[in-house]
């Protein structure tokens, strides 16, 4: 089974091959990053626009590094949500208009479900049943995957998802966007103890999370030092250690919980804020310690990505499911557990 892969949920247009027996057979990604950095985050209109540009000379680069001809695809795989409903709207209608013309099934993908999946595409893959912490810019949730399609999710960030209070406290700082990976270019250069941030939620039960109240210490605190402008470098590396830090706990605290409630022995992280390397550390030191294995997608496949879509909506179609009309639908907001249980 051999599956074209397409990803427009948001600020990446991708796009990948995978086949069922070859594994990954070839991937094309453009990030737009850089168009968006000027607005210090993502405008819809722009995404849904640079989508519409990039997407059929990916899906050409793709065929090419696989070496794959339109008669050879067996399905195309697109993500339906959730996302910008302007973005999603470009994948959506491109993979039905090439499933039709090339008459195979198309398959519609849950965003968070490929992220959840990516670390299955890693040679160390783990098996089902597992615990998932899904940290992407928009959510933070802690799942229990009993089977392909059968979650059950244990807690949700209230307020901020992490991702996105890494993009609101690097703005703060005047680091620019993305947030993340530019914290954590500063925290590696930042003093340990100067700045102690609250670990959010941590000193109540449950898996439910918070990020709100950590961004505003971070704002207070940048005031403190005189605002964004009046900081200093070493100002900005020491903040910034401080609140990685902050992040990295309360995760890790949450996590041990989970592990804890759902009695499995794999932890598997994925989303763009899996890419952080003391997050990794962080858990590697805590559930390591306490016998428990944890997975995550290498680097490339951390963000979104046409990997996760190609590879989750194989696994559907081989389950038996598709899209059978020729509607075009996508869900801005749809909440994973919503999913169908279907045999792997």
């Amino acid at each position: 089974m051999r599956v074209l892969g397409i990803e427009t949920s948001c600020d990446e247009t991708g796009v990948a091959i995978y086949d069922s027996e070859q594994g990954l057979l070839s991937e094309a990604l453009y990030s737009q990053i850089a168009m968006h950095a000027e607005f210090g985050g993502v405008v819809p209109e722009l995404a849904s626009r640079d989508h519409v540009r990039r997407l059929l000379p990916l899906i050409d680069e793709a065929l090419a590094k696989a070496n794959c001809s339109a008669q050879e695809i067996d399905a195309v795989a697109y993500t339906a949500g959730p996302g910008l409903a302007g973005a999603l709207l470009v994948g959506a209608s491109t993979a039905r208009a090439l499933a039709w013309s090339w008459g195979v099934p198309a398959v519609p993908v849950h965003h968070m479900e490929g992220h959840l999946l990516a670390p299955l595409l890693e040679e160390d893959a783990p098996d089902f049943p597992f615990t998932a912490l899904l940290v992407s810019g928009g959510h933070t949730q802690l799942l229990a995957a009993e089977n392909l399609g059968d979650y059950r999710l244990l807690g949700e960030s209230l307020d901020d998802a992490a991702g996105e209070a890494f993009d609101k406290a690097a703005k703060m700082m005047g680091l620019g966007y993305p947030g993340g990976p530019n914290i954590a270019a500063y925290a590696e250069r930042g003093e340990a103890g100067r700045f102690v941030f609250p670990r959010p939620m941590v000193d109540r039960p449950g898996l439910d999370m918070s990020f709100s109240g950590l961004k505003t210490y971070c704002l207070n605190t940048v005031m403190d030092c005189g605002g964004a402008e009046a900081m200093s470098e070493q100002d900005k590396a020491d903040i910034a250690h401080a609140f990685q830090e902050a992040v990295a706990e309360t995760l890790y605290i949450k996590c041990r919980r989970a592990m804890q409630l759902t009695g499995h022995n794999t932890l598997v992280m994925a989303g763009g804020v899996s890419a952080n390397l003391r997050l990794r550390e962080r858990l590697a030191e805590g559930l390591g310690a306490q016998g428990v294995r944890v997975h995550y997608p290498r680097h490339n496949l951390c963000t979104d990505n046409g990997a996760m879509i190609a590879y989750a909506g194989c696994l559907r179609l081989m389950g038996g499911e598709q899209q059978e009309d020729l509607h075009i639908r996508v869900r801005a907001r749809w909440p994973l557990t919503e999913l169908a249980p279907i045999a792997s």
